[in-house]
Order: C-alpha cells, then sequence, then structure tokens
C-alpha cells in the first residue's frame, strides 16, 4: 500500500478535522481540579472534541477527570502510547495577519494557533491509526493516543492521567521534529517574587507564559522620559511608542527553549530603564539576565558535547501595587548541578530583595539512539520521506515523551522548516501534514503489528 497516495485521497478529510479543531480557543485559564473542565472551557471543549470524534468513529474512548483523555485501539497486553497536547499558548493580539482562531489556507499552509503546536500532530497521529483500521490492519498490541491538557503550563493533566492510567510500554509524541529527538534537557520553570518600591516605576508588564519569549512589553513611569525612549527605540532598531507616561516596545517572540532566536521585549525595556532609574526589580534583570541568555550572569551556564548548553528566559514580568513577579524558564543539559544552580539563583535573588519559588522542575530525558524503539520509527521515517542525511538528534523543547518511561519525539516538523510553534502566524504546511501522516501510519504498522508496513 502506498501510504502517501492513500492519506491524500483523505486530505479533504483531514483538514477539515484539524480546522474544526483549532477554533477551539484551548488557552489555560485557570487551575480548578474538580471542575468538569478544570483547565478552562476551550481545553475543555477541545478535549470533548477529538473524543467524540474518536468514539463516533468506533475507537474505545476514556476521559480522566477532564485532566486528560485517550483513543484506543487494538487488543493485547502490550500497550503503545502516543502523546499529544489540546491545550495551546496564548495568541498575541493585533499581531496575526488573520484572527489566530479562525483557520486560513493560504500559500499550501493552513495558520492557525495549534496549528503545529499540537494540534495538527495529534490529528496527523489519528488519522494513521484510523487509516490503518480501515486497511486492515490488525494490531499485535493496543496503542492509545493519549489528550493531554495542561501542556503549556505545568503538566497536571498528564500528571494526573498517569496516576490512574497504564503507563505504556514505550511511546512517542509528535511535539517536536523530524527524524527523532532521544534527547531532552531539563526543565525548570520558578517565579522571583518581592516587593513594590518607592521610585517613578508604577507598573510593568510583559509575558503570559514562561516558555515564550514574551514579544511585548509595557511600563508607566512617573517621569516623562519620551525623547530617551525614542532614541533608544531608534538606536536598537526596535518598533515601540509613548505618549511621556505609558512606554511600549515590540520584540519577537520564539521558543524559550532557544531564546538568542528571538528578540525579549522585557529585557529591552530593562535595558532602556536600567540607564534611567534605580529600582531593585530593573537591577536584577539588568545584572543577571540581559546579556545572559545562557545563565553567565547568573553563574550556572554550562555545556555538554550532545545536549548543548543551558538557556534562560524571562518569560514574564509583573510589576505594580500588588509587587513584583518575575517567571523564569531555564533548560539544562547533561552534566547540569540543579543544586548549585539553586543556591546560585537564590543568592542572586537576595541581593536584590527577591525571594525564588520553584514552580517545575523535570529532569533530563534521554534513550539511546541504538534502542529498538529509535530505530524502527527512523526506518519509517527514512521509508516515507527518503531523508536519509538526517539522524537523531537532542533539544531544549520539553515534550510528553518525557512523562514516559521510555519515550522519544517524532515529528511533525520537517528538516529545514521555521520553527513556529509559540509564535505570530503559527501555521503548518499542508504537504507536511500529510507526509507525516503517513510516516506515523508507516510506524504504527510496524510497532504494533510487527509486519512489513512497506507493504
Amino acid at each position: 500500500m502506498d501510504y502517501r497516495q492513500y492519506v491524500e485521497s483523505r486530505k479533504d478529510e483531514i483538514l477539515d478535522m484539524l480546522e474544526r479543531l483549532c477554533r477551539i480557543p484551548s488557552v489555560f485559564v485557570r487551575y480548578e481540579p474538580d471542575a468538569v473542565a478544570p483547565f478552562g472551557e476551550g481545553i475543555g471543549e477541545a478535549l470533548d472534541t477529538m473524543l467524540e470524534i474518536g468514539a463516533a468513529d468506533g475507537f474505545r474512548t476514556k476521559n480522566v477527570k477532564g485532566h486528560a483523555g485517550h483513543i484506543e485501539w487494538g487488543r493485547g497486553e502490550e500497550l503503545l502510547g502516543i502523546l499529544c497536547h489540546l491545550d495551546v499558548v496564548p495568541a498575541e493580539a493585533g499581531q496575526w495577519s488573520t484572527p489566530p482562531f479562525e483557520p486560513r489556507i493560504r500559500d499550501g499552509k493552513l495558520y492557525a494557533r495549534g496549528a503545529i503546536d499540537d494540534k495538527g500532530p495529534a490529528i496527523a497521529a489519528y488519522f494513521a491509526m484510523r487509516l490503518l483500521r480501515e486497511l486492515g490492519v490488525e494490531p499485535r498490541r493496543r496503542v492509545r493516543l493519549v489528550l493531554g491538557t495542561d501542556e503549556e503550563t505545568a503538566w497536571r493533566g498528564i500528571t494526573e492521567y498517569f496516576k490512574h492510567e497504564e503507563m505504556p510500554a514505550e511511546g512517542f509524541s509528535p511535539d517536536a521534529n523530524f527524524p527523532l529527538i532521544h534527547g531532552e534537557k531539563g526543565i525548570m520553570m520558578m517565579d522571583f517574587v518581592g516587593v513594590r518600591s518607592e521610585g517613578p516605576l508604577e507598573s510593568f508588564h510583559a509575558g503570559e507564559r514562561p516558555n515564550v519569549v514574551p514579544g511585548e512589553a509595557t511600563v508607566r513611569l512617573s517621569i516623562d522620559l519620551a525623547d530617551e525612549f525614542r532614541r533608544f527605540l531608534s538606536e536598537r532598531g526596535l518598533d515601540g511608542d509613548t505618549d511621556g507616561r505609558s512606554y511600549h516596545v515590540k520584540g519577537r517572540s520564539v521558543h524559550a527553549m532557544a531564546p538568542w532566536k528571538g528578540t525579549n521585549a522585557a529585557l529591552e525595556m530593562v535595558r532602556f530603564l536600567s540607564s534611567h532609574i534605580q529600582n531593585p526589580l530593573i537591577d536584577f534583570l539588568k545584572q543577571r539576565f540581559v546579556d545572559g541568555l545562557r545563565g553567565e550572569q547568573l553563574g550556572i551556564d554550562h555545556d555538554d558535547p550532545e545536549t548543548g548548553c543551558v538557556s534562560v528566559n524571562v518569560g514574564t514580568v509583573h510589576y505594580d501595587e500588588d509587587g513584583s513577579k518575575i517567571g523564569v524558564n531555564i533548560r539544562y543539559p547533561r552534566g547540569f548541578d540543579t543544586e548549585t544552580a539553586f543556591a546560585r539563583l537564590d543568592q542572586a535573588a537576595s541581593a536584590h530583595g527577591l525571594t525564588r519559588r520553584m514552580n517545575v522542575d523535570l529532569p533530563l530525558h534521554y534513550v539511546s539512539k541504538d534502542d529498538p524503539l529509535v530505530r524502527t520509527l527512523m526506518d519509517a521515517y527514512q521509508f516515507i520521506s527518503g531523508d536519509r542525511r538526517n539522524g537523531p538528534f537532542t533539544i531544549g523543547g520539553g515534550t510528553y515523551s518525557r512523562a514516559l518511561r521510555k519515550g522519544v519525539a517524532f515529528g511533525m516538523v520537517m528538516p529545514g522548516r521555521e520553527e513556529v510553534a509559540h509564535q505570530v502566524d503559527e501555521h503548518v504546511h499542508i504537504e507536511d501534514l500529510l507526509e507525516a501522516t503517513a510516516i506515523y501510519m508507516h510506524a504504527l504498522h510496524a510497532l504494533l503489528s510487527g509486519g512489513d508496513s512497506s507493504r
């Protein structure tokens, strides 16, 4: 069977389902563990929608306390897991070329928040299961498409799910890049909090998630620095505006795993303010973060030949009459000493009257490139794509693969494609969506039946 051709024949159906899912604004609102939709109505609707689709197509489905769910196919003792997520990061208002939750197709791409992270991959994996079943494949073990709901914030959904449900023997998460990611850096997310200080800084707001480089920052000052600010914008080549009280600067949002690829609007604002006012929050950010995206200014920089370097992202800054709160995302490679890092972070914060509050520490995740799971998935990728030049690698991102005892990230961003997850005008190339579906079909056939999936 030519999987590419078979998937192409279902193109309209695949796109219709993805558009339906992308219309749902499944952004985290609040966490109420006992609510029907613990993370907000949009995320709850996205989960319900996928489970309804799975049930209508004849798969076994389960909603686990609104925290996550799964769509299951096959029989047998062994369980294979495919872990996706249906929540998305917020979309910056006014910056998109088309509304982020009104999917649009142009130039061979589908534009919408979640198109590539992670609704497109979830639909590709789902159709791989569905089309294989249509072709009469009989699995020798079960497969579950696990649908997470809190991946972009604190992983409470998938954590609660595995308190109640079986842990797969192995699996993958289609939430990163092809050909395959066999290692992921450790991830720490923390807040630095403090009290309000006297002085000209009245408020400072930037960012909504620590795992996103903030694309905009706004402050209010009691003094007029309009001329100085306009000169700063010109010298730095930045967009922004001011009326003499409110100051606004635009940067470029990217994923926190490589903050140097973007322009952090919050840190650019700090760069300006540090030359004109005295404030503990501003001093802390200037001395410890503005020129230290690899942890140099904090004394926590570290490099590993295979898993890379430390990355540090100031994702949120909030300062008003209630005090100050800075959200920081740190990603670390093999050999990183977390205890020493915590001590240095605490020392740096204390020197500026701030306190560190740890929110998350996800340890580094690693599977050998020689593992049979890796070899099987790589064979599927190479068979469908014809690409034998690119090999398995490691990343600074964090996917649900680390929630598995043995798991890797498998697609679906193709080699050479621009990384657009978490960015304005997020999109998926339609040809990539279809090719990924064919790759997942090939991989699942091999993993579930043990047969020759090329036939």
